[in-house]
């Protein structure tokens, strides 16, 4: 089984896979996956060192997330799973009418425009009071120690810092965007590898909301904040916005591949797009390793599903088709119908990579949770609150600006989000959290690794390794340079346009505990692709 078998696929394996008894904690950046650690061998249980991985990587991490952004998580707690929807709304003030009266053509992927109600902190919130053990502050610490006394730059944080300087001092030359300058390029230096990047103002706003269990983001200090400035710089959100948010307890959604269930969020987030293609391909019969043949059918699969979630999913209140009717074997089946064995060119939208973070905790009990965050975008919206290290997200841009669409912008709506956690069960045993970050990348990651475990029997690490493809749109397609050379002219041959791209973020980054149910040992995999790191014991 994919516990322990790291040969069985033409590729080596980057890392070695990790083992654990007791407790693990897998995300991007080796310090935050030290401080979910710490909070563990504190007494902390997964809920509580997954909130402490995920406020450290908002520290240590910022290219990819923030205070100010949106969570979604996953949790197996006493033999029971629960999803957490922790996405904000659009202004309630907000609408595809005042921003034509701004001359306005489309929702702007910066500034204040694109910002809505952020649900970090409320996750955060949620999750410690229905399940931690430790108190809201205890686990926020490490995060308040490391912005409040600083950390050095890994390498591929790093990278991604200095590209977005590069091109945020071409692009943001308004006043509004003097706040994220002064936070993030202090006294105009961009952060080097190795060189120390602090941030007094975020942990103080950490130390705020550990103290107020996170009140004074939404009616208190940083409300009025948030506020003040958005009125100062004609933004659309308000402390009113802020006050009436509250995250959203919901079942999760799933279909059953190959004698396993496989777990998403429901919309708005895009999970069943992953569930749908998995639905589809599920159906047809697939040799014990990659080829033209697999391959294509997975491609095929994700395009059909892309259609179909780029066209349905939005604020869940406002679906205009049930989740049960894209995931039933019926239709599944007339979709499979579809493939043939040349490139489809359905009607879609223009998948892109995006800054995210992921993390997978599990501890000694049992317990594990699968949570992702993001800012969208890399830092956001460009939006940095005065003196709070605030960063806010941009999921605004997500939005139709075409009044007819089911995802149109509008007051007080939620939009389609890239952000999904995983989960994987088998029978009433939970196997674990996955999941991979990256944009519209998501549920591609998400179908490429589910099929490496199942189809293919890699254990996490190889899964998580192994050379990766994306639709981008109509037939395009991208896969890194270790891609197999005879699958793609194969592919080529069946009409798919190939580009063979560099990994600079746009295949996805990813992490992976799986629990053995015989013996309760955790085996976890980390992504290659970044600093990712595992801590374990």
């Amino acid at each position: 089984m994919f516990y322990n078998n790291p040969y069985n696929y033409p590729y080596p394996s980057k890392r070695n896979v990790v083992y654990a008894k007791n407790g693990v904690v897998a995300t991007s950046q080796p310090l935050a996956a030290q401080a979910g650690l710490e909070i563990l061998k504190k007494g902390g249980n997964a809920i509580d060192a997954a909130i402490a991985t995920a406020a450290c990587l908002t520290v240590v991490e910022p290219t990819s997330n923030g205070i100010g952004g949106d969570a979604f998580a996953i949790i197996w707690f006493n033999n029971q799973l629960h999803g957490l929807n922790a996405s904000g709304v659009s202004p309630k003030s907000i609408s595809i009418e005042k921003l034509k009266e701004r001359g306005l053509t489309e929702i702007p992927k910066h500034g204040l425009i694109p910002v809505m109600v952020p649900g970090i902190p409320a996750a955060w919130k949620e999750l410690s009071e229905k399940f931690g053990n430790l108190s809201l502050l205890e686990v926020l610490q490490p995060a308040i120690e490391y912005a409040k006394h600083g950390y050095p730059l890994s390498p591929t944080l790093a990278y991604y810092w200095k590209g977005a300087y590069q091109l945020y001092q071409k692009q943001f030359t308004a006043e509004e965007f003097k706040p994220w300058f002064d936070t993030f390029i202090p006294n105009g230096i961009c952060p080097e590898v190795g060189e120390i990047w602090k941030s007094e103002a975020h942990a103080k706003t950490l130390e705020l909301i550990g103290k107020t269990n996170a009140s004074a983001f939404y009616q208190g200090e940083l409300a009025v904040q948030i506020d003040a400035f958005s009125k100062k710089y004609n933004g659309f959100i308000t402390k009113s916005d802020l006050e009436q948010y509250k995250p959203s307890w919901v079942t999760p959604i799933s279909i059953d591949y190959k004698g396993y269930r496989v777990w998403e969020i429901p919309p708005n987030g895009q999970g069943i797009i992953a569930l749908e293609a998995l639905n589809i391909i599920k159906g047809f019969e697939l040799s014990g390793k990659p080829s033209v043949d697999s391959v294509h059918k997975q491609i095929e699969s994700m395009k059909l599903a892309f259609a179909d979630g780029l066209n349905y999913i939005t604020d869940p209140t406002m679906m205009k088709v049930a989740n049960e009717d894209l995931l039933s074997e019926s239709y599944a089946s007339i979709r499979r119908n579809l493939i043939s064995n040349h490139a489809l060119n359905p009607v879609s939208g223009n998948p892109t990579s995006s800054g995210t973070v992921y993390l997978a905790t599990a501890d000694k009990d049992g317990n594990m949770v699968s949570y992702i965050q993001s800012n969208y975008m890399g830092f956001g919206s460009g939006i940095v609150i005065s003196n709070t290290g605030i960063a806010l997200q941009n999921r605004g841009h997500n939005f139709s600006f075409d009044s007819t669409h089911a995802n149109a912008l509008g007051p007080n709506k939620k939009t389609l989000h890239t952000i999904i956690p995983g989960f994987l069960t088998k029978g009433n045993e939970a196997i674990g959290p996955f999941g991979v970050m990256g944009g519209f990348m998501q549920p591609q990651g998400h179908m490429q690794v589910i099929m490496n475990s199942i189809d293919y029997k890699l254990n996490p690490q190889a899964a998580l390794d192994a050379p990766r493809w994306q639709w981008m749109e109509k037939k395009k397609v991208v896969v890194e340079p270790n891609f197999d050379l005879s699958i793609v002219d194969g592919l080529m041959k069946l009409g798919h346009e190939i580009s063979i791209e560099p990994n600079i973020g746009s295949f996805g980054r990813g992490q992976i505990i799986w629990r053995n149910p015989k013996n309760g040992v955790y085996v976890a995999g980390t992504e290659s692709r970044t600093d990712g790191s595992i801590a374990s014991y």
